[in-house]
């Protein structure tokens, strides 16, 4: 079994770090057009989900948590697949950025505790009683 070991607090200053860096990435990796282009929408929606969660660092909390969980696996498996679909895989610096974001992304998600059960102890299966 997977240790998911990073809470929603932690989770929400990943996500916010995130933005940031898909804002800079492309200045700071060395690419342009498209790509930089598709860096921008990536940003504004990872933005705009992280805003919306029920998490500590939500600001409207409309948005369940487990389901920004499920965003963003499915957002790590598009962004992995982005430099393909978008016809830039040929592009190494700009490929290279969105699979390293893609696989973080995905990584972030492996070790997030989505459900709120980190530091929880597991139930105990009560099936026989002492009199």
């Amino acid at each position: 079994m997977i240790h998911r070991s990073i809470g929603s607090w932690s989770h929400g200053i990943i996500d916010y770090a995130m933005v940031i860096f898909l804002v800079i990435g492309p200045r700071l990796v060395g690419f342009s057009g498209k790509q930089a282009t598709f860096c921008y929408i990536l940003a504004a929606v990872h933005l705009a989900l992280t805003m919306l969660t029920r998490f500590p660092l939500g600001v409207m909390k409309i948005i369940g948590f487990p389901l920004h969980g499920v965003v963003e696996f499915l957002a790590a498996i598009v962004i992995l697949a982005l430099p393909w679909i978008a016809a830039f895989a040929r592009g190494v610096l700009s490929r290279n950025f969105f699979v390293s974001v893609g696989l973080l992304l995905f990584f972030v998600w492996l070790m997030t505790d989505y459900r709120g059960l980190r530091g929880n102890p597991p139930p105990t299966s009560s099936s026989t009683t002492t009199s």
